[in-house]
């Protein structure tokens, strides 16, 4: 049921930096985030988009080395599943440059009626997009 891997590269800011000289942990979060919204975007129209959207339910996230200032990185999201409303995707933040994990995480996502807001069943058309 896994989907196939959406990628995306960037360089660290110095807005990423904390007090520590490394990336906020908060920062990482804030990365999902993002790709997860890139990836909806980059699968759905703008009508599918209106139509439906998604609630987190909850996160995990699992620090693994730190970054810096000026580092490439690669975020990388997929769908692990998806069942009734939910949907479990995963993600995980590598430096390209030695291969190093930097963080893996999930999220729950609850997918939505875009009108009334009410938790609706993840349909086959918008599932055959990622799976």
């Amino acid at each position: 049921m896994k989907s196939s891997i959406f990628k995306q590269r960037f360089i660290v800011p110095a807005t990423a930096i904390d007090a520590l000289n490394h990336v906020n942990n908060i920062t990482y979060l804030q990365w999902c985030l993002e790709i997860a919204e890139d990836h909806w975007i980059s699968k759905t129209s703008k009508k599918q988009r209106e139509e439906n959207v998604w609630v987190v339910l909850n996160h995990f996230i699992s620090y693994k080395n730190p970054s810096f200032l000026g580092e490439e990185l690669e975020t990388q999201t997929w769908i692990e599943s998806y069942e009734g409303v939910k949907s479990l995707r995963k993600y995980k933040i590598i430096r390209p440059l030695d291969g190093k994990t930097i963080v893996e995480a999930e999220t729950l996502w609850c997918f939505l009626d875009g009108k009334t807001f009410r938790p609706a069943k993840i349909t086959e058309e918008i599932s055959n997009l990622f799976i």
